[in-house]
C-alpha cells in the first residue's frame, strides 16, 4: 500500500521535470510527511474548454500540475468523509469497482514523489523504511482523480480529490511490504495521462524490475510515525541501533 510519502519539490523543478504548466495557484508546500487527506501537487493532461465550460476536443490537451485532495470521493457519493477510506486503489481489481472504474478510463494523473515510506513488521516491532531514487529524481506513481459536488449544491466549488494506484510489490521491496504504487516510467507517461484514451491493460502492469532494482531502501527515524512531524530530519538515514542509542542518550 502507500499511505504517507514525501513531496518537496517546488513547482518550478516539476513543471521542468514533467513537461507540464503550473496551475497550483501558489498553494502547493514542500511536505516531508504526505498523509491522506491532503492538498498536494498531481499532473494532469485536459483538453482546454472554452468561455462556457465545453471541452474543446479538437484542440490539444494540456500537461499541468495541478492541486488535489488525497483519498479519492467518486462522483455519486453521498458524502465526501468516504475519501479517507479511499486512498489507495488496487491494480487489480481498479477497472472492476464502482469507485475506482469511471476514473480509469478518464481521469489519471501522476503524483510526483521524492519517495515513500513502508514499515516492516517483525514481531511485534515496525521498522519504518524510506523509498527512494539515488539521484534525487522523482517518482511517479500511477493515480486515478474524481471531481464531487453536493447534490444540492450546483453552485459549489468542485471537490477535486485522488487515488494511488497500488500492486504487488516485487523484488527487493518484497522484504519491507507485500504492496507498493504503482510506479509509472518515463516512457509511460504520455500513455497514462493520455484522457483520450480509455484501453489503459498495458499501463496496468507491475513496475519494470530495473526500477525497482534502483530505489534505495533507507531506514529511518520512528519520528515519521507521528504525521505531526515534517522535516527534513525524517528521510535521513538512522540505522536502528543508532536511533536506539539517540533516545537513550543521558540528557545534559
Amino acid at each position: 500500500m502507500c499511505g504517507r510519502y514525501a513531496a518537496t519539490k517546488d513547482p518550478a523543478k516539476l513543471i521542468e521535470e514533467f513537461d507540464a504548466i503550473d496551475l497550483t495557484e501558489g498553494h502547493a508546500r514542500a511536505d516531508h510527511n504526505v498523509a491522506p487527506t491532503k492538498n498536494v501537487v498531481t499532473v494532469v493532461q485536459r483538453h482546454p474548454r472554452d468561455g462556457e465550460g465545453h471541452v474543446l476536443e479538437d484542440e490539444p490537451a494540456e500537461r499541468s500540475l495541478r492541486m488535489m485532495k488525497w483519498g479519492l470521493v467518486p462522483f455519486w457519493a453521498k458524502d465526501p468523509s468516504v475519501g479517507s477510506r479511499m486512498i489507495n486503489t488496487r491494480a487489480e481489481t481498479a477497472a472492476e469497482k464502482p469507485a475506482f472504474r469511471r476514473a480509469l478510463v478518464s481521469r489519471r494523473c501522476l503524483v510526483p514523489a521524492d519517495g515513500w515510506f513502508e514499515w516492516r513488521r517483525t514481531g511485534k516491532e515496525k521498522e519504518p523504511f524510506y523509498m527512494t531514487e539515488p539521484d534525487g529524481s522523482s517518482i511517479a506513481f500511477g493515480g486515478i482523480w474524481e471531481s464531487w459536488r453536493p447534490k444540492d449544491d450546483d453552485n459549489a466549488a468542485p471537490l477535486i480529490t485522488f487515488s494511488i494506484i497500488t500492486t504487488d510489490a516485487s523484488g527487493q521491496l518484497t522484504d519491507v511490504h507485500h504492496r507498493m504504487p504503482l510506479i509509472v516510467p518515463r516512457s509511460h507517461w504520455d500513455g497514462w495521462l493520455d484522457p483520450d484514451r480509455d484501453d489503459v491493460t498495458d499501463l496496468l502492469v507491475p513496475t519494470p524490475d530495473d526500477i525497482v532494482a534502483s530505489l534505495e531502501l533507507r531506514p529511518i527515524s520512528t519520528r515519521v510515525n507521528n504525521v505531526r512531524n515534517n522535516g527534513p530530519e525524517l528521510l535521513e538515514r538512522v540505522e536502528p541501533a543508532q536511533e536506539g542509542a539517540l533516545f537513550d542518550a543521558p540528557k545534559s
